[in-house]
């Protein structure tokens, strides 16, 4: 298995603006690659798109990204972490949103935060001011106590990716974050997620909605396993003689 490819300096400084190194990765399953010898970086503080259709691979590679999926072969450091040996430091210092909501419906809101709380670590004090605080910023105090289950699911999802930076990590992964909710909500979720990337948190976010793309300070986009472009929205849209990002897509989709 390569875990030291020579052009990639995996032993980042405390210095460097990468938080995400990525060489060659790749998942196979039997006789099928998910993900097919994908490199890139991300920087400290961006925000990275991660696109492509339904099955291009991208939570696929995610999974690998975050210390639940071991790789099979090609090398990758998230905030410092070999994904290979250190998949639980990975952990501590990411939040993780999943493409399903992840919250426990039979919890209260405010049950759900002191749950998640204690996971990550956070002394009673801690989560007691984080819940207070997260409450009002969500405009939720006068329905905490009603369960998680009851929620439309516009306000689950704002939930989760909140509870996702309770323990203020270096990255959030947030894995298609906006699937069924409807335009107003998703614009909210991208407002929540540009003021989480001001203060200074790298988001990195799959999707296959192409106008968020638009959103992006960089973007991915994959096509069956590997990715078939990556830079600026306004670069790419350039390069490909296009208006939007959708139209960037349709011309790699076909080739």
């Amino acid at each position: 298995m390569a875990r030291n490819l020579s052009g990639l300096n995996l032993k980042m400084e405390t210095n460097t603006k990468h938080i995400i190194q990525v060489k060659d990765l790749t998942k196979i399953f039997g006789d099928f690659t998910a993900v097919n010898a994908i490199s890139f970086k991300v920087n400290k503080g961006e925000i990275f798109g991660f696109l492509g259709a339904n099955g291009a691979g991208k939570t696929t590679a995610m999974k690998m990204l975050i210390g639940i999926s071991k790789p099979s072969k090609g090398a990758a450091q998230v905030a410092g972490f070999d994904v290979y040996t250190h998949p639980e430091d990975i952990k501590k210092n990411i939040g993780y949103m999943s493409q399903k909501f992840a919250l426990y419906d039979d919890l209260t809101v405010k049950e759900n935060i002191t749950f998640f709380g204690g996971i990550y670590g956070l002394s009673r004090k801690r989560i007691k001011e984080k819940t207070h605080k997260l409450l009002a910023e969500l405009g939720l105090e006068d329905i905490a106590d009603e369960l998680v289950g009851s929620l439309p699911l516009g306000w689950k999802q704002k939930l989760a990716f909140s509870v996702a930076l309770l323990h203020d990590p270096k990255i959030v992964f947030l894995d298609e974050p906006t699937g069924g909710v409807d335009p107003i909500t998703r614009r909210q979720f991208w407002e929540m997620i540009y003021k989480t990337a001001h203060n200074g948190t790298t988001i990195f976010v799959t999707t296959h909605y192409m106008d968020e793309a638009e959103y992006c300070d960089r973007v991915s986009i994959m096509v069956d396993g590997k990715i078939e472009a990556l830079d600026s929205p306004k670069k790419l849209k350039q390069h490909f003689k296009v208006d939007n990002m959708n139209d960037v897509f349709l011309k790699l989709a076909r080739g």
